[in-house]
């Protein structure tokens, strides 16, 4: 633990340096309202904090520059989340009074709604859809030989498969298969389409099969989409492209993301910073990110990934504001 005044100071450097970029010097800590000590004060105590691991100084002659180390103290003296500028929560208010239209196109928009909040790369994880309830099922007679089944689910996923109708199957039998299927899918899991009980009447039974043949079988595409938004604004947040390239590339491989996501998520809004992601390319960024509820059943995750130099209390100020508003947009449907 530190004493109050190297808290203090800490907390001066980690604020200056994530406002400037520039290393910073003691008289510009010493300035800060509420020190009330001298550079002279100031110079040792950082040496101490240098010496501590909580901050490092790129070159002889230059100021200092948090650490790992140092960014941890500071997100960690942060009793509560802060709240959005009123322009921001305007912004958010806005964005979901007025989104609509099926969830990967929500969820699509709502990274980009985070990016454009934060300037960093916003990631959104949708929720596993064979793990969601099915809450009604539709299917539509096409004319000519075709039918559409429409399964709507609990998550906010809308998913469609054609159906070839045989010549005699009317508009009568594909309503009552319909209705078959409506009463032994509805708040269940898609796993049920595989045990649907015989209705007896033959005819019926094989249409209601095609369809649930289909529903079952779209359980082996489903997994995790990602959606990310504002890729682009992280070569403004790194000055090396070296960085700037292996971050974006990392960004890509959306199976390194939904792992990194379900790793440091605890149940609760969280930052990981550095080295503590675990995954080389991204040791200068930090992640904070927290899951979205539908209905109350944990659903997904959302976050941003900026530079370990990111404005925490306004990054996870966004997160939280968003992950709660779009938890409850998906659970009005």
């Amino acid at each position: 633990m530190l004493d109050d005044r190297k808290a203090a100071i800490l907390q001066a450097v980690v604020q200056e340096f994530i406002e400037t970029a520039q290393p910073v010097g003691s008289n510009r800590v010493a300035r800060q309202r509420g020190l009330n000590v001298s550079p002279a004060t100031v110079r040792n105590e950082m040496s101490v904090l240098e010496r501590e691991g909580y901050l490092t100084q790129p070159h002889t002659s230059a100021g200092r520059i948090p650490t790992d180390k140092g960014y941890r103290f500071f997100v960690d003296q942060l009793t509560e989340v802060g709240a959005l500028t009123s322009v921001k929560r305007q912004q958010v208010k806005a964005f979901f009074a007025h989104a609509h239209g099926e969830l990967e196109q929500m969820l699509h928009d709502t990274s980009r709604l985070l990016s454009s909040l934060t300037d960093y790369a916003a990631v959104v994880v949708g929720p596993q859809h064979e793990a969601a309830f099915v809450r009604s099922v539709h299917l539509v007679d096409l004319g000519g030989r075709a039918a559409m089944a429409v399964l709507v689910f609990a998550n906010g996923t809308v998913e469609k498969h054609t159906i070839e109708l045989e010549p005699d199957d009317g508009s009568e039998r594909v309503a009552a298969a319909g209705a078959h299927l409506n009463a032994h899918l509805v708040d269940r899991t898609r796993a049920a389409a595989t045990n649907i009980p015989a209705s007896g009447d033959r005819k019926l039974d094989r249409l209601v099969g095609a369809v649930a043949k289909a529903v079952a079988a779209g359980e082996a595409g489903d997994g995790e989409q990602v959606f990310v938004g504002g890729a682009s604004r992280m070569a403004a947040a790194f000055d090396a492209v070296d960085t700037v390239r292996s971050v974006l590339a990392t960004l890509e491989q959306q199976y390194v993301i939904v792992s990194l996501l379900r790793e440091v998520l605890d149940g609760a809004l969280s930052v990981s910073i550095g080295a503590e992601l675990g995954v080389a390319p991204l040791s200068e960024c930090s992640l904070v990110v927290a899951p979205y509820a539908i209905e109350g059943e944990p659903a997904g995750t959302i976050g941003v990934l900026g530079p370990t130099r990111m404005n925490y209390p306004d990054a996870m100020a966004a997160v939280a504001v968003v992950s709660r508003r779009l938890g409850t947009r998906l659970s009005e449907g």
